[in-house]
């Protein structure tokens, strides 16, 4: 069974858009696609490829994005939580901090508002992981402030904050260009099995 709308949105400030995300949130196609991206991500957590001196890039962000263009926002919201938690009972290692699985749902979503019933171009992609990876920055930076840091508040934010800043800046190139090598090659699939509006499944644009 296909897609109830196949509607297209140029943004998602508008009423249809959420409509449509709060359907696909109620479809068991959409509920088994994120359930199947949630074992991916709990698969890829913990494993990363060094692509510079003392900084990896993982690889869990993939399956987010997927999950965020084909299901859309509010599904986003729900698999974040899953997603995120699962991942660390599972995998263990570091300390449970929901400030973490706040940092995936607002990155799942961002995903979503960018490519979910959207035309995906090459500023969508870049826009999508610089804003995703600024996110990384501030809040992940707080995030360690408040769990290791070992001076005041502030003068440990702005140290993790500074080195999180080189780190994305380095990553985000090869980030953007996995995730178009992604798109190129899953939105044909996805289109052929009516998970994504047939219009949606064209090779990927400049702009």
């Amino acid at each position: 069974m296909h897609r109830s709308s196949s509607n297209l949105y140029p943004t998602p400030f508008c009423r249809d858009y959420w409509r449509d995300a709060v359907r696909d949130f109620k479809s068991l196609r959409c509920l088994t696609f994120a359930a199947l991206m949630i074992a991916i991500c709990i698969v890829l957590s913990g494993r990363s490829v060094p692509i510079y001196p003392g900084i990896s890039i993982s690889f869990g962000y993939l399956a987010r994005s997927l999950c965020g263009m084909v299901c859309g926002p509010v599904t986003a919201v729900v698999f974040s939580v899953a997603e995120d938690n699962l991942s660390f009972f599972l995998n263990g290692g570091g300390a449970y901090f929901p400030g973490y699985t706040l940092t995936t749902v607002l990155g799942t979503v961002i995903y979503a508002l960018f490519f979910y019933r959207a035309r995906v171009t090459m500023a969508r992609i870049f826009l999508a992981k610089l804003c995703n990876n600024i996110l990384n920055v501030f809040l992940g930076g707080l995030w360690s402030a408040i769990l290791y840091g070992k001076s005041s508040l502030l003068e440990s934010y702005l140290t993790y904050v500074g080195g999180k800043l080189v780190s994305n800046a380095i990553q985000l190139p090869v980030q953007v260009l996995l995730l178009t090598v992604l798109f190129g090659a899953m939105l044909p699939i996805l289109g052929r099995t009516g998970l994504l509006p047939a219009q949606n499944t064209r090779r990927i644009s400049l702009r």
